[in-house]
């Protein structure tokens, strides 16, 4: 078992999700839920900075200069950091108030794949879109509890997903030159004791990293054989995903989240809510960005 998280900023989260790691800027985003913010951070000149967003917001994904595409409550939007600037993109559940957008990511494409879930913990009432940068936004999964990691294979050709309550992580074929799935297949079954499997990131060994809401944790797994190979231990019951990144790609940034706590879990977990790092002996994959193929 491995227990050397440590620490990055003394910003506290209630639900921080989604951390990215963006290569041209040597920078760290990530985003707290229900706060309504966007994060930044430099390890380079150790400085954080916090944007404050019009909604709820699932994901964010970075487009160009200081302009992102996010997933927020209702739909995509063009978020411009400089000036605070939301552009509506499209709204694919506009008929659905009671559902917001949840985790997402940009495949090596540069589409941005997110889903939906319940504010009201409705089992089965979200789904998975695929935003393209032509503007087209495709329904790909329906029936979805609470949408949430994604990851691909250094070759593309196959994507893992994660609807939190099925306790499974799903493989699908992948064909990038389109964006579709097929032949979804159950790969991991998360056992109860280990907590609800929520956000993941994916190594250069194609190794599965799966953060454990409630379990205070990250798994990394073979996909290939099911089989755990390592435990990291996190001070904070609520962890909820993790990214690779840093100049040589082998820190693993993780968040986690303090939603719901009451005074005593406060002072039992004094750590919930932050970001953490750990040092590792592989390496991961910096974001995709939107609209671009990754080189």
């Amino acid at each position: 078992m491995q227990s050397k998280v440590k620490v990055v900023s003394e910003a506290e989260m209630e639900l921080g999700e989604g951390p990215l790691w963006d290569k041209e800027e040597q920078a760290l985003y990530w985003v707290d839920i229900t706060q309504q913010h966007i994060h930044r951070y430099h390890p380079g000149s150790d400085k954080h900075h916090k944007y404050q967003v019009e909604q709820m917001i699932g994901a964010v994904v970075k487009e160009k200069g200081t302009v992102m595409v996010a997933a927020l409550k209702n739909g995509f939007y063009r978020i411009d950091l400089a000036n605070g600037q939301h552009t509506p993109l499209h709204d694919p559940e506009a008929d659905q108030p009671r559902n917001r957008f949840n985790d997402g990511k940009c495949d090596a494409a540069g589409r941005f794949w997110a889903g939906t879930m319940s504010l009201h913990n409705e089992p089965e009432s979200g789904a998975l879109y695929c935003y393209h940068p032509d503007g087209r936004c495709v329904q790909h999964l329906t029936q979805v509890s609470v949408s949430n990691g994604i990851a691909w294979t250094k070759d593309n050709r196959t994507m893992y997903y994660i609807d939190t309550l099925t306790r499974k992580v799903v493989a699908f074929d992948y064909d990038l030159d389109q964006g579709e799935l097929s032949n979804g297949r159950v790969i991991i079954s998360i056992p109860a004791e280990a907590g609800f499997p929520d956000g993941m990131t994916i190594d250069a060994e194609d190794k599965l990293w799966i953060c454990m809401w409630g379990g205070g944790a990250v798994l990394r797994y073979d996909p290939s054989t099911a089989k755990l190979l390592e435990k990291i231990e996190v001070p904070a019951l609520l962890v909820t995903s993790c990214a690779f990144g840093g100049p040589q790609m082998d820190t693993l940034y993780i968040t986690t989240a303090s939603l719901g706590f009451d005074e005593q879990q406060r002072i039992d977990q004094p750590l919930a809510g932050r970001l953490f790092q750990l040092k590792t002996n592989t390496r991961g994959f910096p974001a995709n960005r939107f609209g671009q193929l990754r080189s």
